[in-house]
């Protein structure tokens, strides 16, 4: 069996995901999304600058054959060139208590760098560089470079004092290997031991880490027909090893449980949560938290706001703003985007034209990126004060307002999660916030308008998918306060 660096990597993020890299059946695994080709395109961007001024050898083989590939990395290692660029390097691993003798380890740093020292090849040894996309150094990133580093001594005979990540902004990073390698080597023997075992792991569904991998919709699909706990918003990879302890491992029985129960495991506004949400559920209802009101005004002129960003870019191309006329029964939708980077000034100042032409009017978001994305232009723009600091008593952030005041039959609460529940769909039903992101690089690089015209469609969605939202939950808690009156 042949264990790569690559399947490390996915067996710390998901052990699931590095089994059926090996044993899935190849069939149910989906073709990378246009945001994940983007990400791997930048990571090569990325890595081409760096090596752009660098001169270095690269071995010669036939794609696929790593053996060959190890064959004419050792040759170039043995002349001493200085710089190597994906280099093959092969050991094994004894495997104990298994029909295995060995696994077959397979790494191919990013770059072998020649420093001195003795090896086996004499007064020099090498040490291993990764060029990560990532701003910061991830542990999961340093014990990929344990394993490179752990890999290159056997093949050198040497162990490297050091490995080296290449960062996006913070440039070179070196790894502790007295610390990381240890830990590696843990990793790597429980990760041999998911694999040799040919079981799949039991399936967890979590929506950032499982948002880009091909295996995503047939891990769903199972997890959906199980009713599996990951589904349920607050069940977290911690908290559901805590579950399982407790046999709690179906949505009946946590709907069920006592709470004393769970307050032996969890606090009780932990246990409370999620009774409640499996209740809610199961059932296929909201739940009112509390018939207190949420403070979610209702105005004559509402605005509602969403934004559209390039972080690579640091870049908010969209400011799109839904403004809705509840006396003259009217909506109309205002997006000011800034087609070039360098619009997102003229963008920013039409925005904050628009929301002084309503000075009373509530500004409807969801979640707290807006009010964070105005901080911050108005600090890059120098914005005068009076401009800009009144706009955050308007905000009002509905996400809150949802999270604090109902629980709700959905898988997370996200605005689509919540929007969709409720029967609002977005025109384009693919569209998505990475997906936007591409849209806009692409943009760039094209000049086609109709990519444009799709991210604009995709945010006045979202404004009315908030506002959708907004005005449900304000109906609902009306409703509720009305039932307990009478």
């Amino acid at each position: 069996m042949l264990l790569t660096a690559e399947l490390l990597l996915h067996y710390q993020r998901c052990n699931r995901r590095a089994f059926l890299d090996v044993c899935g059946d190849r069939t149910k695994r989906e073709l990378p999304s246009d945001f994940h080709l983007k990400l791997l395109q930048d990571r090569f961007d990325h890595q081409k600058t760096f090596l752009a001024e660098d001169v270095y050898h690269q071995p010669v083989y036939a794609k696929g054959d790593w053996q060959a590939g190890a064959i004419a990395t050792l040759a170039l290692m043995e002349q001493g060139v200085d710089r190597i660029h994906k280099g093959v390097l092969l050991t094994e691993m004894a495997i104990e208590g298994s029909d295995e003798s060995s696994i077959v380890l397979l790494s191919r740093p990013d770059l072998l760098v020649k420093q001195p020292g003795q090896s086996r090849f004499g007064d020099w040894l090498y040490v291993p560089v990764d060029i990560q996309l990532g701003k910061r150094a991830k542990l999961d990133y340093q014990i990929i470079a344990a394993f490179h580093a752990q890999v290159l001594a056997q093949v050198q005979q040497a162990m490297p004092e050091t490995a080296w990540l290449i960062l996006r902004e913070k440039g070179a990073y070196p790894v502790n290997l007295d610390i990381r390698m240890s830990q590696m080597q843990i990793i790597l023997e429980e990760c041999s031991q998911v694999l040799l075992k040919e079981q799949e792991p039991e399936v967890f569904i979590s929506r950032q880490r499982c948002s880009i991998c091909g295996w995503y919709n047939y891990c769903y699909g199972i997890a959906k027909s199980q009713q599996h706990l990951s589904l349920l918003p607050g069940v977290t990879p911690s908290r559901y090893t805590y579950l399982q302890a407790l046999n709690l491992t179906t949505l009946s029985s946590l709907a069920n449980v006592s709470l004393s129960v769970l307050e032996e495991v969890f606090d009780r506004e932990v246990a409370v949560q999620l009774v409640r949400q499996a209740q809610s559920v199961l059932e296929n209802r909201e739940i009112l938290i509390s018939d207190l009101p949420l403070n979610l005004p209702t105005a004559t002129v509402e605005l509602y706001f969403d934004i559209e960003a390039e972080p690579d870019l640091d870049l908010a191309y969209l400011l799109g703003v839904l403004v809705v006329d509840r006396e003259a029964k009217t909506e109309k939708f205002y997006p000011f985007l800034a087609e070039q980077p360098e619009d997102e000034a003229s963008a920013w100042q039409q925005f904050l034209d628009l929301v002084w032409t309503y000075p009373l009017a509530p500004i409807f978001h969801f979640c707290d990126y807006e009010v964070l994305a105005v901080r911050r232009l108005a600090g890059r723009y120098n914005t005068p004060n009076h401009l800009w600091k009144p706009l955050l008593t308007r905000f009002v952030d509905v996400h809150e307002r949802i999270c604090s005041g109902v629980t709700l039959p959905v898988e997370n609460y996200t605005l689509k999660a919540i929007a969709r529940w409720l029967g609002f769909e977005w025109r384009d039903a693919k569209a998505n916030g990475a997906q936007a992101i591409y849209w806009y690089d692409l943009w760039l690089k094209t000049c086609d308008r109709t990519l444009l015209d799709k991210i604009v469609l995709y945010n006045e969605d979202d404004c009315r998918a908030t506002y959708h939202v907004k005005d449900w939950l304000a109906n609902a808690v009306q409703n509720s306060l009305k039932i307990n009156a009478g």
